[in-house]
């Protein structure tokens, strides 16, 4: 919106309303077609006669591709009313397929990130095949699978980014000296294109742990093995499906960040015309290390919490020993308030560090180039960590449920061993869900976050 407001009055438009309300006329469209998305999301199969179970993966991409598909004609429509102007004609449809590009974006995201984390692809049956040779083979493979998975969203991205500020640029809207400027709002553009799914995209979110819930109800209320299958599939599905729903967060955060940093750019070449120092290196090494510091303390959030619940489970036990036995019922509201309390404690310290270390850095001693040179660095670095962190928690988790379902020896196997690690912890508990469901999700609201603090505190840099 401020974008368009700036560019509308540059351009000298009479009207500028279209392009100042234009993010929100797309996010009304968005409410609208992600709900008849949602709606559309029906099984066929027929519960009264014996049939193969339907794959739950395959009939959440139905909906999602006629989301898609709406969203492509109302997003068309929208640039067509809103970003029509007699003075670059042919403007709207440039925007238009700004639009088209990030929606492109967000679809080659979701199958990117499935393809990685769905045990129907090669990555992770090739991990649960690492399995077979014992613990280290698998955390290995792990690794490895999930840098491997940064470089075609990385690829993605750039072309989205280029693509979308050239279409921007030549869409006609030029300043008073002639000067093309509608780049940086072509790419706000593709970014709107993005998220104009995104209400559709949280509710394949939000089926991943209503899946993985369900299975825990249905194992502690010891339901029949046939049950447990359905939950198993549902819950493999919902993993794949978390993974997709993070990655296209860190999409739309990455073309988001670049839009802030290029603002706050602008607003420093604004008051400020000083060259580059070399202090600017030391600002980029400050970004990535901030980076791995913070999802250091995500982690290690994680595995302290998990120790408090471990011991007071551990207690239980010895008090209560007719938990085990089904005789007993155990006191699950001290577990929930230990993680409760837990969650807003232990982010304390990364939030602090999100929000102080832009204002340490940006003081007259360094300067706003070199913050410059630390939001840069940090955005970088934190898409691909972000990247790595949720494609691997993901694979982590579905390579052992893929050997669940009778593979390489299923349950019980030396090869089922390798994967869960542990007699009590699953691996997917000790290293990939925190990767994937705490240190992954929480980048891209960290990259966010900076670019935000640096580009309200730019003036006091100088």
């Amino acid at each position: 919106m401020i974008l368009g407001g700036t560019m509308s009055k540059r351009c000298k438009l009479e009207d500028p309303s279209g392009f100042i309300l234009f993010p929100l006329v797309v996010h009304s469209f968005d409410l609208v077609i992600s709900s008849i998305g949602v709606l559309s999301i029906r099984g066929t199969r027929n519960a009264s006669v014996k049939s193969p179970m339907e794959d739950p993966m395959a009939i959440l991409q139905k909906g999602y591709s006629i989301t898609i598909v709406l969203a492509v004609l109302t997003f068309g429509a929208s640039t067509r009313w809103m970003l029509y102007t007699e003075q670059a004609p042919s403007a709207w449809f440039n925007f238009a397929l700004c639009g088209l590009v990030g929606i492109m974006t967000a679809y080659a995201f979701v199958w990117i990130t499935k393809y990685y984390t769905d045990y129907k692809y090669e990555p992770v049956r090739s991990l649960a095949l690492a399995s077979s040779t014992g613990h280290g083979t698998n955390i290995i493979a792990g690794v490895s699978l999930g840098l491997e998975s940064t470089a075609l969203p990385v690829l993605v991205i750039s072309v989205a980014i280029v693509s979308a500020f050239w279409l921007g640029q030549t869409s006609g809207l030029v300043d008073e000296s002639g000067n093309p400027i509608g780049g940086l709002f072509g790419t706000a553009v593709a970014t709107m294109g993005m998220l104009s799914t995104a209400g559709y995209v949280l509710t394949m979110d939000m089926f991943g742990p209503i899946a993985d819930n369900a299975g825990g109800i249905v194992e502690m209320s010891q339901q029949p093995e046939s049950v447990r299958e359905i939950t198993d599939l549902l819950d493999a599905v919902g993993n794949t499906t978390k993974a997709t729903t993070k990655g296209f967060a860190i999409g739309s955060a990455a073309l988001a960040s670049f839009l802030l940093f290029s603002a706050y750019m602008d607003e420093v070449s604004t008051f400020s015309q000083e060259a580059l120092t070399q202090e600017v290196f030391v600002g980029g090494l400050l970004g990535s290390m901030l980076i791995f510091l913070f999802s250091a303390w995500a982690c290690s959030a994680v595995g302290r919490t998990a120790q408090e619940v471990v011991n007071e489970v551990r207690r239980q036990f010895i008090e209560r020993p007719g938990i085990m036995e089904y005789k007993e019922k155990p006191d699950y509201g001290r577990c929930v308030a230990i993680v409760a309390s837990a969650s807003l404690r232990e982010m304390i310290k990364p939030g602090a560090l999100a929000i102080i270390s832009p204002m340490v850095v940006g003081q007259p001693l360094l300067g706003a180039k070199v913050v410059a040179a630390m939001l840069m660095f940090a955005t970088v670095s934190g898409i691909l960590m972000a990247l790595f962190l949720n494609t691997a928690g993901g694979a982590w988790d579905n390579a052992k449920k893929y050997i669940e379902t009778g593979v390489l020896g299923g349950k019980g196997s030396e090869c089922h061993k390798a994967a869960v690690t542990g007699d009590t912890l699953a691996l997917h508990c000790s290293v990939g869900d925190p990767f994937k469901d705490t240190a992954g999700p929480s980048l891209h609201v960290l990259i966010k976050m900076l670019a935000t603090i640096t580009l309200v505190m730019a003036p006091i840099f100088l």
